[in-house]
């Protein structure tokens, strides 16, 4: 009789720690994913988190900022912060810190504002008809911001496909190559060759 008591109560204890132990099993779980996607966030300068108000993103930006990235305007030509910047680096959207273009894709155009050949990656940017102010162009907005970038136009280099990326400044903030490993943009590295080290070594960005 001792026995069956016995074999019972092990019975007992053994099926109620498995639930407790299933339970422990998913929280370490939990606690590993919430561990690799906190290192994520410090270490890939792509992760962000989206302003979730007009209220937040207002904060984020400059009144001139929040202009263009989200009422579609246009800065000053020949008097904006990187139409003459030739210092080696990536140039990512102001909102979602994502890499939208390279300096190696980066030429001067005469036109005063940023002008690149082509996205770092085409999936990165989306074009939309522009009918405003009299005319038909091509918008440019990033994807996952969904914000004004400029416009792009059938003018660029002949020899680089012929397109030319107008960007405003003011969508953009930039990383330096010296800095892209500090600032979670690592795998952009492999666009630079030698000569761009050189460059950035010899010459450090000045903000």
């Amino acid at each position: 009789m001792k026995m069956i008591i016995l074999v019972f109560v092990f019975s007992f204890l053994r099926a109620n720690a498995e639930p407790k132990k299933e339970q422990n099993k998913a929280k370490d779980t939990n606690i590993v994913k919430t561990i690799v996607e906190n290192s994520k966030v410090k270490k890939d300068g792509e992760v962000c988190e989206l302003p979730k108000s007009d209220a937040e993103l207002r904060k984020l930006l400059s009144p001139e900022q929040y202009r263009i990235m989200k009422e579609n305007g246009t800065e000053r030509p020949f008097d904006n912060k990187y139409w003459n910047n030739k210092h080696p680096g990536i140039y990512v959207d102001l909102i979602s810190n994502e890499a939208l273009f390279s300096s190696k894709d980066k030429f001067d155009s005469g036109s005063g504002w940023p002008s690149f050949t082509k996205p770092i990656r085409d999936q990165r940017v989306v074009e939309k008809i522009d009918s405003s102010h009299g005319m038909a162009r091509t918008e440019v907005r990033s994807k996952k911001a969904d914000a004004h970038l400029g416009h792009v136009f059938d003018d660029g280099p002949a020899d680089a496909g012929g397109l030319r990326y107008c960007i405003n400044s003011a969508a953009l903030k930039f990383v330096p190559l010296e800095k892209m490993e500090e600032m979670g943009y690592e795998k952009f590295l492999d666009l630079f060759d030698k000569a761009d080290w050189e460059k950035a070594k010899k010459e450090p960005y000045k903000n």
